[in-house]
């Protein structure tokens, strides 16, 4: 029975995953290589079915029919010879190529569309993510195994995979890069463990090439170079040993480097295809001098915030002094976390928590595992058991909303996370701040008057504009509450809508407003709408304005009523 429950909570993560990628397949067709899934993969059909890598002529016909671009393509460059180079980098599309040659088989023996989009694709790259990622949690644990208990890797698996967004990057958002070098992260360590205890050419080229290949995945990843760097340096005895034995295998060092630049060759080789030169600026930005802690700690989509065992991952690094991975871990964990702070467009796109730090989760395991370890030992370890199957639990609860956008993948604030928080079903109210940060919770000690009341079927046109539906003076008292309550039909399209109340006082404006679009709202059927705004002392006598403002909408306004609320 030894090493038996690490081995359980393995299958029971693998088991885990396979299910929610498989509850959320959908009733439509499955798309994984669409938006940023797009710019990794389109490598592969460009290559191997249209023979076009430059010129993309065949894209359009397939965008039109599949949707796979977001509209514009932006995974690509035209450059000044006139010739597309592709914005990511091509080692997610290698990796990806086994899986893109069963779906094409697939496609061509079942008599689907041997295009590259068509539905043997989607499902063959949704399940190497998959098989990706369980592959990287098995091979984890053999290296957990190697300096924790059985008990301690069980635990620190169970949590890092099931209380973290490493299950939306694994079994849904999987076309993305995350989930592929998750297991380059397992490999690294695991070929640097190796070399130190046994050093030989083949582990000193493997991890030189891995580290080469995962920069060509995602260039960021550059930095696992301070994982074999700093490896048993924890000491001053281990350190001296490993820089003799580093001594004694100069040629290791080479060969290092030569595997690491064959890793790279196949990107410089692309670039140098598509743009004439072996080097391509692909436009990254960072903020290296003003890093963005609100990727940490953030209400957005803070780390800390959405997956808080990941704060034990940072506290695991204070019980790592015995460890022969101390100064590696330490020096990569907070120079990666650097990186992913750093970076201008700090919001990450469309995402649940922080998803650039995912891929990196490997590494954060040995410093959380030791923290597991020490755990162990305390009289309240039952306690940090209980609270770890409750961030087990949150974390499913909150991909679940994330899954029908209640939890938003972009437009997180404080006060709309606190009215969701295990609400598993959101009020109109509720909904409004997301838009809107004012809410009146007392509304029972004011005193309510009608100023608006507008109840009407005529169609509401609002196409790239604004349609007001109704302007009036009012005049408030101090500290009045304006109080919106809306029923609205859109025959077809709200996308990108908003109702809006407006104030102006001469010169002064202020604005409420709440999206139309919304999780718990449904095109062509009446929805219910309600939000506050507060009104400014100074706006005693005001012009209020009721408009649809919108990219595109049509539709019914059907019941629109503005309650004064006064003490």
């Amino acid at each position: 029975m030894r090493k038996t429950w690490s081995l359980i909570a393995c299958f029971i993560i693998a088991v885990v995953l396979l299910q929610h990628r498989v509850r959320h397949i959908g009733p439509g067709p499955l798309k994984v290589t669409d938006w940023d899934n797009l710019g990794y993969y389109m490598y592969l059909p460009a290559g191997f079915i249209y023979n076009d890598m430059t010129e993309l002529k065949w894209f359009p016909a397939i965008d039109s029919q599949y949707a796979m671009s977001g509209g514009t393509l932006y995974q690509a460059n035209k450059t000044d010879n006139g010739k597309y180079v592709y914005k990511y980098l091509g080692g997610i599309a290698i990796m990806e190529m086994p899986f893109f040659f069963v779906g094409h088989w697939a496609a061509k023996t079942y008599d689907y569309p041997p295009d590259g989009f068509s539905a043997p694709y989607q499902y063959a790259i949704a399940f190497a993510g998959l098989l990706y990622g369980i592959l990287g949690i098995f091979f984890l644990r053999r290296i957990l195994l190697r300096f924790f208990s059985d008990t301690s890797t069980a635990i620190s698996l169970l949590l890092l995979c099931l209380a973290t967004n490493f299950v939306q990057y694994v079994a849904v958002d999987d076309g993305m890069s995350h989930v592929y070098i998750f297991p380059l992260y397992v490999f690294v360590l695991y070929t640097t463990i190796i070399w130190h205890e046994r050093p030989r050419v083949i582990w000193a080229a493997l991890t030189g090439w891995l580290i080469g290949f995962a920069t060509i995945c995602r260039p960021t990843e550059a930095v696992m170079l301070f994982i074999p760097l700093l490896w048993n340096t924890h000491n001053k005895e281990a350190a001296s040993q490993k820089w003799a034995m580093v001594k004694a295998h100069k040629s290791h060092l080479a060969i290092t480097a030569i595997a690491g630049l064959i890793g790279v060759l196949p990107q410089l080789l692309y670039w140098k295809m598509a743009t004439g030169s072996f080097i391509y600026d692909v436009g990254s930005k960072w903020d290296f001098l003003l890093p963005h802690f609100r990727v940490l700690f953030g209400w957005e989509k803070g780390w800390f915030i959405y997956t808080p065992i990941t704060i034990f991952f940072i506290v695991g690094l204070f019980f790592v002094k015995q460890y022969p991975f101390r100064r590696s871990v330490i020096w990569f964990c907070l120079l990666n976390i650097y990186i992913i702070i750093a970076w201008s467009d700090w919001r990450y796109g469309g995402s649940y928590s922080t998803r650039a730090l995912v891929q990196s989760y490997p590494v954060y395991a040995l410093p959380f595992t030791a923290f597991v370890q020490w755990v162990q030992f305390r009289k309240w370890k039952w306690a940090f058991y209980l609270l770890g199957l409750y961030c087990i639990f949150v974390n499913f609860f909150q991909l679940e909303q994330y899954s029908k956008t209640v939890l938003h993948f972009n437009d997180m604030n404080r006060k709309y996370y606190g009215r969701i928080y295990l609400n598993p079903n959101p009020t109109p109210l509720d909904m409004s701040l997301l838009d809107n940060d004012e809410i009146l919770n007392n509304e029972k000690n004011y005193r309510s008057a009608i100023i608006i009341q507008f109840d009407s079927s005529r169609r509401i046109q609002a196409d790239n504009g604004m349609a007001v539906i109704t302007e009036t003076n009012i005049n408030t008292g101090a500290n009045a509450w304006l109080k919106v309550d809306a029923d609205i039909q859109t025959d077809n399209g709200y996308w990108n809508s908003y109702l809006q109340v407006e104030l102006r006082n001469g010169d002064s404006t202020k604005t409420a407003k709440v999206r139309l679009f919304s999780p718990i709202s449904k095109e062509h059927a009446s929805n219910h709408y309600c939000f506050y705004m507060q009104v400014p002392e100074y706006f005693k006598q005001s012009r209020l304005q009721l408009a649809v403002k919108s990219d595109w909408f049509e539709g019914g306004v059907g019941k629109v009523m503005i309650v004064m609320l006064n003490k």
